[in-house]
């Protein structure tokens, strides 16, 4: 399956929207309709990028607007970019999210004894390649971090693009610890720490700080992506979210939207203009002592 993206709006701005189409060039949601499974049958997912590596413009699929467009994240009325925490620089992997799955607040986990965080479930791809924002790849799980933050459960699938020149050699959390040292320790740092700099505490996990193998892993994704079918069947309280898709819901359903609302939608957005500077700022870097 091919997406393609449009740009809407200027670059580092906030009327900057990233909206997704299908092979027929039609408007489509990311978080609905694009299938969660690339291959089934060897557990290969879909993965949406919504951060390239070494960046640091908090950009994510925007849950609560109509067709889930990407868009940066607001806090207090600017723009959000996570901090360079020595010694990282931006984020550490390609981030993003699995289609058709959902984190749900309702839902206690058995393992973290906290309830999900409202958002589709995050991905950490390792592969060698800095992949582009929008970009859609596939994915096989090797492993799962369970982390709190803000007393939720906000699940880290890491993951290696099938297509990476090393993929053959990367099958469970194992060897990832083998054949990149350090990595994984780098990453649970990386989480631990990076809302410091905003004056928040650091982030805490599950199961003493360990990552949790390809099988677990694979079981969290199911997990979510049946919390999502309750969602967008209407079986369970959709919020704030915005459940409107083009494939998935059926015709009479409030959730199907057709492809000419889909377009019109787009239309009256701001159409791709200057980018914006990104602020000097944003290169600042932080260091403080590890607890």
């Amino acid at each position: 399956m091919n997406f393609t993206v449009e740009e809407r709006g200027n670059p580092n701005s906030l009327s900057y929207r990233l909206f997704f189409k299908n092979a027929e060039e039609k408007y489509i949601s990311p978080f609905h309709d694009i299938p969660m499974y690339a291959d089934e049958s060897q557990n290969i997912f879909h993965m949406v990028v919504e951060v390239p590596r070494w960046t640091n413009a908090k950009m994510e699929i925007a849950t609560k607007d109509l067709l889930n467009p990407i868009k940066q994240d607001v806090k207090k009325g600017k723009l959000r970019y996570v901090a360079n925490v020595f010694p990282h620089k931006g984020y550490i992997w390609n981030y993003g999210a699995i289609p058709q799955t959902w984190e749900d607040p309702a839902h206690k986990d058995g393992d973290t004894g906290c309830c999900g965080d409202n958002d589709p479930i995050d991905v950490c791809e390792i592969g060698s390649k800095v992949c582009s924002r929008g970009e859609v790849i596939k994915v096989k799980a090797l492993g799962v971090l369970a982390m709190i933050d803000e007393g939720e459960t906000d699940w880290k699938v890491i993951a290696i693009n099938v297509e990476d020149p090393e993929a053959s050699n990367f099958n469970n959390i194992s060897d990832v610890q083998r054949l990149k040292p350090g990595y994984l320790e780098a990453t649970i740092d990386w989480f631990r720490r990076y809302k410091v700099p905003d004056g928040k505490p650091e982030n805490r996990f599950a199961f003493n700080d360990e990552f949790k193998d390809k099988d677990f892993a694979i079981e969290v994704i199911k997990s979510t992506h049946k919390f999502w079918k309750a969602l967008i069947s209407q079986e369970t309280n959709a919020g704030e979210l915005n459940c409107k898709n083009t494939s998935v819901s059926a015709c009479g359903s409030p959730y199907c939207c057709s492809a000419d609302e889909a377009k019109k939608a787009v239309g009256e957005t701001c159409p791709c203009g200057k980018e914006e500077p990104i602020p000097t700022s944003v290169d600042q870097w932080f260091y403080y002592e590890k607890k």
